[in-house]
């Protein structure tokens, strides 16, 4: 009696399905677009704090206005960060959903590799965090700070670079950097509440329920989503539970797999609509009002001389490369997977570095752990330097490859017969059968 041959896995970094290649090209041009603003948004920032205009600067920042009588008297820098990372944590927790129902991390045996590689580039750079500030006689508040990947931030020095990374590359970076966003907001959900209001919290628990409903029988219009969203952020942020949480949530309820007769899933049609308000609006706001630090040779030299910010540099530089490329490395011995023969652990090592900006997650992180202290600016400007010098350190190695990928984008984006569909994909359909 003979046995079939088990069925051939694909390598690792390999040819991606052609529905999950263009959903994913669809978000990182969004991302790369909104990382070239938000990148101009934090030069002004720079600027304008460190121009003479650096007092309107402030005045502008700590501005009030809202709703008192509904507790949402906020300063702008406040609004930008509660309110605005609101819209980004949203389309994350989109983003989380699609790749859990239907994208990589659907099944254990491809979501294994890119979440343990996502996992131990999270873990080891808040554990070299602790190790310097530790050493240093520093405080233990910021070991999250270096923990996230700005997909973002990343995708603009790719594209300032004009490096041709394969799309499995891309694909690679952004499942690290939604597994860090989840491993993020669950960290500010459990370890940076406030002190609880429990009838604002279970009003936001309500409101959930009733938006779970509302996609579990199938009710369109945005008349209701919008009033409820809103009801959901301000009850959250009131519950003390940071108000980011409550994007998250609503993210990860919206379904994403269409019904019959649809032409998108819900969760698909809300990110086609608000990513690029999330990427080109949102989150360069956020950035001119969490970026503006003095830079001075005195605030330089706090970065590397006091222990918290030196621990966010080394967890940030070398915490994130010795995490993401040994994860990978050590999950891809453990599962046997194999590399794609096209590329090479050099790849992989450079896109480890990359992953090694952590801007806006990192800021929000910091404002967090040290609210209204003197570290928080020379924390600000250790994200900054470290993210700078991360995508220095991946500009030099992933420009090295470059004539490679430049080859392999090539060939995944040939389309002779100019059918919409490129060639390799094709040919891949042809050798199956």
């Amino acid at each position: 009696m003979t046995h079939a041959p088990p069925p051939q896995r694909s390598p690792f970094l390999g040819l991606l399905p052609w529905s999950e290649r263009r959903a994913i090209s669809e978000a990182l041009r969004t991302e790369t677009i909104g990382g070239l603003v938000l990148l101009a948004a934090a030069v002004i920032a720079l600027v304008w704090a460190n121009s003479p205009l650096g007092d309107v600067y402030q005045q502008v920042r700590d501005f009030h206005f809202g709703i008192p009588a509904l507790g949402l008297d906020l300063s702008v820098g406040h609004w930008t960060a509660d309110g605005l990372l609101a819209v980004f944590f949203l389309v994350a927790g989109i983003e989380l959903k699609r790749e859990l129902v239907v994208g990589e991390l659907r099944t254990p045996a491809t979501a294994a590799l890119p979440v343990i590689a996502a996992v131990c580039g999270m873990a080891v750079p808040a554990a070299l965090y602790a190790l310097t500030a530790g050493l240093g006689g520093g405080s233990l508040d910021g070991w999250a700070v270096p923990m996230a990947t700005d997909i973002a931030f990343a995708l603009a020095v790719l594209a300032v670079i004009s490096t041709h990374l394969p799309a499995a590359l891309r694909a690679f970076l952004l499942t690290l950097a939604v597994v860090d966003d989840l491993g993020a907001i669950l960290i500010i959900a459990v370890f940076f509440t406030a002190d609880l209001n429990f009838w604002a919290l279970g009003g936001a628990v309500a409101g959930l329920l009733a938006f779970y409903a509302l996609q579990r029988f199938r009710v369109r219009g945005w008349w209701w989503y919008v009033p409820l969203g809103i009801a959901v952020w301000a009850l959250m942020y009131n519950s003390g539970v940071h108000a980011t949480v409550a994007g998250v949530a609503m993210g990860l309820i919206l379904r994403a797999t269409r019904d019959k007769g649809e032409e998108s899933a819900p969760g698909a049609r809300v990110s086609h609509l608000v990513h690029p308000f999330s990427a080109g609006v949102a989150v360069p706001l956020f950035a001119l009002f969490a970026a503006g630090v003095t830079v001075s040779a005195d605030a330089l030299a706090d970065v590397f001389t006091r222990p918290e910010p030196l621990g966010v540099v080394v967890g940030l530089v070398a915490g994130k490369v010795l995490g993401v490329f040994g994860g990978t490395y050590l999950a891809a011995r453990f599962t046997r997977a194999r590399l794609n023969p096209d590329l090479a652990w050099a790849d992989v090592f450079g896109l480890s570095v990359l992953a090694g900006i952590g801007f806006t997650v990192a800021l929000l992180i910091g404002e967090l752990a040290f609210p209204g202290q003197d570290v928080t600016e020379q924390i600000k400007a250790a994200v900054l330097a470290g993210s700078v010098a991360a995508a220095g350190l991946a500009a030099l190695f992933l420009r090295r490859r470059n004539t490679v990928y430049k080859r392999l984008y090539e060939e995944e984006t040939l389309d002779a017969d100019s059918d919409g569909v490129p060639d390799i994909y094709q040919r891949a359909n042809t050798a199956e059968h």
